[in-house]
């Protein structure tokens, strides 16, 4: 549990609040109640200094002197003070997340084999790469290019043609259909499929699912560019 402070200034006066910080965050994302996150029951002036709000001020400024009310106000509409042991855990998670992403869908095209986590955690640190407070997607093809400068790596996408047993389609739809071209289904039942899917440890883990769910009989063909 981190406790900070949020706040917010309102017809030229300033109102803050004591919360807990995870909890407030979720309450801005619309998960919790006031209750929730409120580790003090009182509105402050200045929390600091232990400076409590007038029960005028508030009604002037909020309409209500409802702590639960105005906190919820102050939270949604306001700033919440982030922590900097909470900036330095955002920023290891974003860490993991791009890792993870470059290491399912890059790979080295010298062997065709994806990187390792820590291979490419070190090639992030050579290349001297600024993660962005952007989406992970978004970024990904400037982080590659940005750590071709050190090792070997490129985003490689595979089409590959699968044709499935009538009896297992229903298990393998779900996890073909997001990445599916197109279909076709055959006479005898069997379902054909063109997937396009990134190269790296993500068409690794596509194939064992596939190999999984339908006991090895699938039938698989990379198609190759003309």
């Amino acid at each position: 549990m981190t406790q900070t402070t949020a706040r917010i200034k309102k017809a030229g006066k300033d109102f803050e609040i004591m919360v807990d910080l995870d909890k407030a965050l979720a309450f801005k994302k619309g998960e919790g109640t006031p209750g929730d996150f409120l580790e003090i029951d009182k509105v402050f002036t200045d929390a600091k200094k232990g400076e409590h709000a007038s029960e005028s001020d508030l009604k002037e400024s909020f309409r209500t002197d409802d702590v639960y009310e105005i906190a919820g106000e102050i939270v949604k509409r306001g700033e919440i003070l982030l922590t900097q042991e909470y900036r330095d855990e955002e920023r290891d998670k974003k860490m993991r997340q791009i890792v993870d992403a470059i290491v399912s869908t890059a790979v080295d095209p010298q062997t065709g084999n994806p990187h390792t986590a820590e291979r490419i955690k070190s090639a992030l640190e050579q290349a001297h790469v600024q993660i962005k407070n952007v989406p992970i997607d978004s970024q990904i093809k400037d982080i590659v290019a940005q750590l071709s400068k050190v090792i070997p790596i490129k985003l490689e996408t595979k089409r590959i043609k699968i044709v499935i047993p009538a009896i297992h389609t229903g298990k393998v739809y779900g996890v073909i259909n997001p990445v599916k071209e197109n279909e076709k289904w055959l006479d005898n039942g069997d379902l054909e499929v063109v997937a396009s899917v990134p190269s790296g440890a993500q068409l690794f883990s596509f194939y064992d699912k596939i190999n999984s769910l339908t006991h090895g009989s699938a039938i698989t063909e990379e198609i190759k560019d003309e």
